[in-house]
C-alpha cells in the first residue's frame, strides 16, 4: 500500500506505539481487500455499532483504555447504536437479573469510555443516526467509517456517502487516525451494480419484504433496481426516505448489501442511470408471487407455532418521526375496528431519542400512550439476545430482527391486525 509521508510516519511509531498499532491494523485491513491507498474520513460524525457493555467484552475495554490513556481520542464525535436496556419496556425479574448481571453489566463503565472517547451526546444512541432529529446525515461523496449495516446501507444509497461494511472497532479506529482503506464501496468501479432487479409487482411491494428477496438473492453484490420508482415517486420525501431506511436494513441483514441504486430515485441513479450496471449483470425480477414464495419460506422457530405472542416490537432500524405518526393513525383507526380500547399485545415503538423528543412534542404523543403502546429507545435486537426473551413467542414486522433473533416476521398489515384484535 502506498502510503503519505504522515501516514508512514505514523506507522513508524512518531505518534507513539498505540496510534502506530490503529494504523498498522487499518493498514492490513485494507491490503486483504486490495486497497492501494489510505483516504481521509471527511464526514462531520462517526457512528459506532458497538454501544451495549456485555460483560464478555473484555478485550474490547482494555483497547479503549488504551486509546484514552494514551490520548489517542476519536478525531470526529460520533453516535452509537441503541443502548440495550430500558425500563420502559416489559420485562420480569428473571429478565432483568440476567440483563443487568450476566450480560450488560458493564453498561455504565463503557458508556463512561464512549464519552471519554468523543460521543456525540447523552443522546446520540440509534441505528438510525442520519435522521435528522439525531444530527449525524452525511453529505453526499462524504468518506465514513462507520460499520452498523443498516445505516451504512443508508449513507451509501439515499445519501450518496461512501462507506464499506466494516466490522465494529475497525470504525472507531477509522476516526481514530482519520483515514480509511480505499476498496470496494469507496470506489466507483466498486459502486457498479452486477444485478439488475426488476420490479413487477401489482401493488407497492412491503418494503421489508423486498428488501428480504433482494438481500438474499444478491447477497453483498451492488443492484440496480427498475421499477420501485412507480410506488415511491421520484423524490426522496419522508415516506421514500422511511421506506428505503426498512428496506435496506433488510437487504443489509437477510443478505449483506451495503449499496443499492434505484432507477429514478437515489442520487447516482439519477446522475448516471443505467451506466450505474456493470457489464454482464445478472437479472432478478420481483412480481407477488416471487414476494409470497419468500415469505412462506421464512423459519418460524418458535418452540409452540401456535403460541399467542407476548410481545411485540417495531422498529428495527429505528421508527423514523413520519412513522411513529402514520402508525399512531394506524393503531387508533385498528382499534376502533376492532371495538377495543387499547393494544391486546403489549407493544413496542423503537426510535431514537431525539425523534422521541419531537414526537413527544406533538398532539400524535398522548394519543399513541392512550393506545397502550409504549415508546421506548431500546435496541430490540440487544432485548432479544436475552436467552429467556428468545423463548418468548415475539412478532415484528422487521426482517432484520427476524433474521437475528427468534422474534416471528409478519407484515405490517398483519401485525396491525394482531395487536389490534383483529386477527382470527
Amino acid at each position: 500500500m502506498k502510503l503519505t509521508t504522515e501516514l508512514q510516519a505514523i506507522l513508524d511509531g512518531e505518534k507513539g506505539e498505540v496510534l502506530s498499532k490503529v494504523a498498522k491494523t487499518l493498514v492490513k485491513y485494507g491490503e486483504i481487500f486490495g486497497a492501494e491507498e489510505m483516504v481521509p474520513v471527511t464526514s462531520k460524525y462517526n457512528h459506532l455499532v458497538t454501544s451495549f457493555g456485555l460483560k464478555a467484552l473484555g478485550p474490547v475495554y482494555e483497547l479503549m483504555d488504551q486509546l484514552i490513556e494514551s490520548g489517542n481520542l476519536s478525531t470526529q464525535q460520533f453516535s452509537c447504536d441503541p443502548r440495550p436496556l430500558d425500563k420502559n419496556v416489559p420485562s420480569n425479574f428473571l429478565l432483568d437479573f440476567i440483563f443487568k448481571n450476566f450480560m450488560y453489566s458493564r453498561q455504565d463503565f463503557y458508556e463512561g469510555q464512549l464519552t471519554k472517547l468523543g460521543l456525540k451526546d447523552k443522546n446520540a444512541f440509534t441505528c438510525a443516526c442520519y435522521m435528522d432529529e439525531v444530527g449525524n446525515k452525511p453529505e453526499k461523496g462524504d468518506i465514513l467509517s462507520w460499520a452498523e449495516s443498516s445505516a451504512v446501507v443508508y449513507a451509501n444509497s439515499v445519501l450518496g456517502a461512501r462507506c464499506n461494511r466494516n466490522s465494529g472497532i475497525i470504525d472507531l479506529m477509522g476516526s481514530v487516525l482519520g483515514y480509511v482503506p480505499k476498496f470496494g464501496l469507496l470506489t466507483d468501479e466498486g459502486r457498479k451494480a452486477t444485478w439488475v432487479v426488476e420490479i413487477k409487482t401489482t401493488k407497492k411491494p412491503e418494503a421489508q419484504l423486498l428488501g428480504s428477496a433482494i438481500g438474499m438473492k444478491v447477497m453483498e453484490e451492488v443492484s440496480y433496481i427498475k421499477g420501485l420508482d412507480k410506488w415511491l415517486g421520484t423524490e426522496l420525501d419522508d415516506a421514500a426516505c422511511t421506506y428505503l431506511k426498512d428496506f435496506g436494513a433488510a437487504t443489509a441483514s437477510n443478505g449483506a448489501v451495503g449499496l443499492y441504486h434505484i432507477d429514478n430515485l437515489t442520487p447516482e441513479a439519477v446522475e448516471s442511470g443505467v451506466a450505474l450496471i456493470a457489464e454482464g449483470a445478472k437479472t432478478y425480477v420481483i412480481d407477488d408471487a416471487e414476494l409470497e414464495r419468500v415469505y412462506r419460506e421464512y423459519p418460524v422457530i418458535w418452540k409452540n407455532k401456535d403460541a399467542k405472542p407476548k410481545l411485540c416490537f417495531m422498529g428495527c432500524p429505528h421508527m423514523s418521526l413520519e412513522q411513529l405518526k402514520s402508525w399512531t393513525d394506524k393503531v387508533e383507526a385498528g382499534l376502533k375496528a376492532t371495538g377495543k380500547s387499547k393494544v391486546v399485545i403489549p407493544t413496542v415503538f423503537t426510535a431514537a431519542p431525539g425523534v422521541l423528543e419531537a414526537f413527544n412534542k406533538t398532539e400524535y404523543a398522548a394519543r399513541l400512550k392512550a393506545t397502550g403502546v409504549i415508546t421506548s429507545y431500546i435496541c430490540p435486537l440487544m432485548y432479544m439476545n436475552n436467552p429467556l426473551a428468545g423463548k418468548m413467542p415475539v412478532i415484528t414486522s422487521s426482517n432484520k430482527l427476524r433474521t437475528y433473533t427468534t422474534a416471528r416476521y409478519y407484515t405490517d398489515d398483519e401485525i396491525l391486525l394482531q395487536i389490534t384484535g383483529g386477527a382470527k
